[in-house]
């Protein structure tokens, strides 16, 4: 049996009933103002092809959150959540259908030709003034890697990390969290991905790397296992950051999935999904501040 079925008998077993949209805004959604369509049963879904969901992703697409070439075939917690999330919206798995894009061009505004896209896009005022957000699915850590035996390894707070050559990957808010945050003396490291990445710390041109947690656990799992996760990095400001899925600008589909996002938060299969996928155990420290 695949993840994937399984998270769906998760669903089955602990699902409430899906009848309609309620238009509620439990968890003040970035897309609360978008109009609810008349009823969210299946039939009436706002889908650009009925009774098909078409959810795009990223080009590449990135472990732990969908893994393999093909994410028609791939796993993952984005990937099982879009499953068990069709599922609520009485969508069958051969109902989605699956297309790549971009991380920039799906921010930027203009028409979609998905109904959704989910690529760990953190939900930001700047971008919901172009784009439309589902409610969180899931709240984001950032997390220091360096090498055990790493001056860096030893740290307990942002104090110790100054001056440390850090890096982080383009256009993520690990990227903000070291410019805007931590404020090292040199410029952060940018690189386009895991495999830059990797090269410059095994090339010891940066001290430490920074990632969101479950990328963090994988980096040193799976990429770079002569690393460790140093700490947890404390969290910037009084919000927590949350990845929300990505619609095109006004989509009525938005209360329909923010809906079915309730559900699935209710009744654990939320939770159930991020311990098979994020939570790798072990007790990481949280760095002050």
């Amino acid at each position: 049996m695949s993840k994937h079925t399984r998270a769906l008998a998760v669903l089955a077993a602990t699902s409430l009933v899906f009848a309609a949209c309620s238009g509620d805004d439990d968890e003040g959604s970035a897309a609360a103002t978008t109009a609810a369509p008349t009823s969210c049963a299946v039939e009436d879904l706002p889908l650009a092809e009925a009774g098909t969901l078409t959810v795009a992703t990223g080009e590449p697409a990135f472990d732990p959150w969908v893994s393999g070439d093909d994410p028609a075939s791939a796993e993952g917690f984005e990937a099982a959540l879009i499953y068990v999330l069709a599922a609520e919206m009485g969508l069958a798995e051969t109902d989605v259908v699956w297309v790549r894009t971009g991380f920039n061009e799906a921010i930027a505004p203009g028409d979609k030709d998905y109904d959704l896209n989910i690529q760990q896009f953190s939900i930001s005022e700047d971008r919901d003034a172009v784009v439309d957000f589902s409610d969180g699915y899931y709240q984001v850590e950032q997390a220091l890697v360096a090498r055990a035996d790493s001056p860096l390894a030893e740290a307990v707070s942002l104090a110790d990390l100054t001056g440390a050559r850090l890096g982080a990957a383009i256009a993520t808010t690990s990227l903000d969290y070291v410019d805007d945050v931590m404020g090292p003396v040199e410029d952060a490291a940018v690189f386009d991905d895991n495999a830059a990445a990797k090269a410059a710390f095994d090339a010891n041109q940066v001290d430490g790397l920074v990632f969101d947690l479950p990328t963090a656990y994988y980096i040193t799992a799976v990429e770079i296992p002569d690393a460790s996760i140093v700490g947890i990095l404390p969290r910037a400001g009084a919000a927590p950051e949350e990845l929300g899925m990505l619609f095109a600008e006004g989509s009525p589909l938005v209360p329909c999935v923010n809906d079915a996002l309730t559900v699935l938060r209710d009744n654990g299969t939320l939770a159930d999904l991020e311990e098979t996928w994020l939570d790798q155990g072990g007790d990481i420290p949280t760095l002050e501040q």
